[in-house]
């Protein structure tokens, strides 16, 4: 997919909330795959009792059971100034979406593929 998206934030303070809310869920996914708690694939109708705790601690409350996962995947995120570049190359990054745009975000999503040779194009 060689995707790339790009959230533009008014303030730095919300690049850093929002960055911290991707670095929390990513960090519980990560160590539940790693336990006994939610496994990347596994169909979930319903939060965890953890899960609702996490969600409740960093304010936000837009991501469905089934998107958790998405924090799970191999995603590249950067906070660079006043933005947040993530660089994956899957499709599914609703999740990724809707954290930016909760905390303010201007955000532009491309494939690197359609726009090479650009300064748009996929960051390291």
């Amino acid at each position: 997919m060689n995707l790339v998206m790009i959230g533009r934030f008014e303030e730095l303070k919300d690049a850093l909330k929002a960055k911290d809310v991707i670095d929390k869920l990513t960090e519980h996914v990560t160590n539940s795959e790693r336990g006994s708690g939610r496994q990347v694939g596994e169909e979930l109708e319903r939060f965890t009792d953890q899960e609702l705790e996490l969600l409740r601690t960093v304010n936000f409350h837009s991501v469905r059971p089934e998107e958790l996962e998405q924090f799970g995947y191999d995603v590249a995120v950067k906070l660079d100034d006043k933005q947040i570049v993530l660089t994956t190359d899957e499709i599914d990054v609703s999740a990724f979406l809707k954290v930016l745009i909760d905390h303010g975000a201007f955000v532009e999503v491309f494939s690197a593929h359609q726009h090479e040779g650009t300064e748009k194009e996929r960051r390291k």
